[in-house]
This record gives structure tokens, C-alpha cells and sequence, in this order.
């Protein structure tokens, strides 16, 4: 859970968010980005998801928090859709959708940024990837991520040059070695409910899962896939931090501090982000990191 703070926390820098900006996100998952960055940040959500059970938790879980439809606004509806209102946002962020959609909608997910980010505004891409083109495991793609394409770099960033719009690579971060991580955890929590899983499932559902998450933190470890985060501005904004120091070293304000006028309220989410992602994603654009196992969840939840 700290993990997962830290990682969403690291988006919210990146994007420099700041209170009252309006985002809108790509493939929202269970909800969690939307919900952390309107109550830690601020910001106005609009999320879009193709799954109904997904968008109907995130919209229960919004409530729960006390977080209305004026702060973040689920929708049932395709990514592609976005801009077709003419709608104009500060940030754009999509977590864990880009393996869903192909490399043959890269162009037109940039297209979308380009027309709805504000000039001089940030865009985030967080995706799986690989360090060349190759095909999707057999195993992989029949139990766990049917219809998934695992990208290399080279094909997430050259649709973003191969266009007449001003949208540029600002940063690319490899978050590799935090995924191992990540899956080692849900690998021991996956055991630790070994019982609860095999009788609501099967033991053939613990099996495969065991299996696809200790061979999965293998292949961040040594097998060559990696996790890319891609900052991307439209325009040339020159008024953002010549480092990278905000990304590791502090926060900026929160909206919790920015309402009684404090700069600052001194958190610090540290050095080292371990990178939580899915343990399961399904869907041409369900993204996010809290997508875990879709319906049959053994993971902890987002």
C-alpha cells in the first residue's frame, strides 16, 4: 500500500498537478489514480474506462471517500472518445493501458493528447514493456493477457515524432527493478491466501497465477521487460524544472495544505518508489495499476 502511495504520488509530481487543474486519464482501472490525485492534489478527474464493474466500484469508493461527481467523473466509454466534446484539459495521465490498445493506436491515443492537453500542458504514459519488438508469450496471452501487446521503447516513442503537432518526449524513466519487486509481494500475499483462493476458485486458478507472477518478477528481473513511464508536453514549456530533483526529493503542496494558504506541508515520499502495477488486466482500455486479476482478484485491491 505504501508502494502503491509512493508510485501514484511520483505520477502527481511528474505532472507537476497542481489544485484546481482538470485531468483527464485513459483507462482509469479500479480508480485509484483518480482518487488519490483529487484528494492529495486537488485536481479536477475525468476518468474514462471500458469496464462497468470497474467504473461502478471507482464511483463507490469515490463516495465512500466523500469525493463527489464535481471532483471526479467516471465514464463508461472508450478512451477514443476523448475530445470528441472539445473539452481542454491541464494533464493528461494513462496508467497500465497502453499494452491493451496495439502499436496500431499509438498514433491516434498521441492524436488525442495533442488535441485535448493545453499548450505548454504535460501528458504521462506508464506502460509495460520490452527492450525489442516480439511476440506475446503463448501462455501469456491465452490465461492472462488475451489480446496484449508488450511494446519496445522505440515503438512508444516514435508515433510521438512521426506527427505535425507540437508534442514532445519531455522524460522517460525505466522503473524495471521496481516491478520485480512489486510481483514478489503479491506472490507471497497470493501464498499467504493460498487456502481462501482454491476453495472460492480452484487450485488450477492458484496454479496459474503462482506461476504467472513468480515468472513474471523473473522476466523484470532478467528476462528483458520493462516499465516505462514517458512524460510528454505539448508546446514548449520552459518553465518546467531544469532537473529531476522533483521527482525523487519531496513534494510539492498538497491540496489539503494549499486551502488554508500553506506552501507546504513538509511530506516527503522519499527516494525509492516501489512500482506497483496488475497483477491481470483485460481490455482494450482498462488501465491502471489496480487492475488485479479483473473479477477474480487474489491480490490486494487497489
Amino acid at each position: 500500500e505504501q508502494a502503491q502511495r509512493q508510485k501514484l504520488d511520483l505520477v502527481c509530481r511528474k505532472l507537476q498537478l497542481k489544485p484546481g487543474e482538470t485531468v483527464v486519464e485513459a483507462g482509469c482501472g479500479w480508480g485509484g489514480f483518480a482518487l488519490y490525485a483529487a484528494q492529495q492534489y486537488g485536481v479536477r478527474m475525468r476518468s474514462y474506462n471500458i469496464s462497468k464493474e470497474q467504473v461502478e466500484f471507482a464511483r463507490e469508493k469515490a463516495r465512500r471517500h466523500g469525493i463527489g461527481e464535481d471532483r471526479i467523473e467516471y465514464i463508461l466509454d472508450d478512451y477514443r472518445t476523448i475530445g470528441q466534446d472539445n473539452r481542454k484539459y491541464d494533464k493528461f495521465v494513462s496508467i497500465g493501458m497502453l499494452e491493451h490498445v496495439g502499436p496500431e493506436n499509438y498514433k491516434k491515443l498521441y492524436d488525442i493528447i495533442a488535441k485535448v492537453v493545453k499548450p505548454d500542458g504535460l501528458a504521462l504514459v506508464h506502460s509495460i514493456g520490452r527492450e525489442a519488438p516480439k511476440k506475446m508469450d503463448a501462455w501469456l496471452e491465452k490465461y492472462i493477457f488475451p489480446g496484449a501487446v508488450i511494446p519496445s521503447l522505440a515503438q512508444m516513442v516514435t508515433p510521438v515524432e512521426e506527427k505535425e503537432r507540437p508534442l514532445f518526449v519531455q522524460d522517460v524513466e525505466n522503473l524495471r527493478y521496481h516491478y520485480a519487486l512489486t510481483l514478489d509481494h503479491w506472490s507471497a500475499r497470493l501464498q499467504k491466501h493460498k487456502k481462501e483462493i482454491i476453495a472460492k476458485y480452484d487450485e488450477a486458478f492458484y496454479r496459474m497465477f503462482h506461476l504467472y507472477l513468480e515468472a513474471s518478477a523473473a522476466g523484470f528481473r532478467y528476462g528483458g521487460i520493462q516499465l516505462y513511464q514517458i512524460l510528454l508536453m505539448n508546446g514548449y514549456n520552459n518553465s518546467y524544472p531544469l532537473t529531476r530533483r522533483h521527482f525523487f526529493t519531496g513534494t510539492r503542496s498538497r491540496a489539503a495544505s494549499a486551502s488554508n494558504g500553506n506552501g507546504r506541508n513538509g511530506n516527503k515520499s522519499g527516494g525509492r518508489v516501489v512500482q506497483k502495477q496488475s497483477a491481470r488486466k483485460s481490455g482494450a482500455s482498462r488501465g491502471n495499476a489496480g487492475k488485479k486479476a479483473g473479477s477474480r482478484k487474489a491480490t490486494s485491491r487497489r
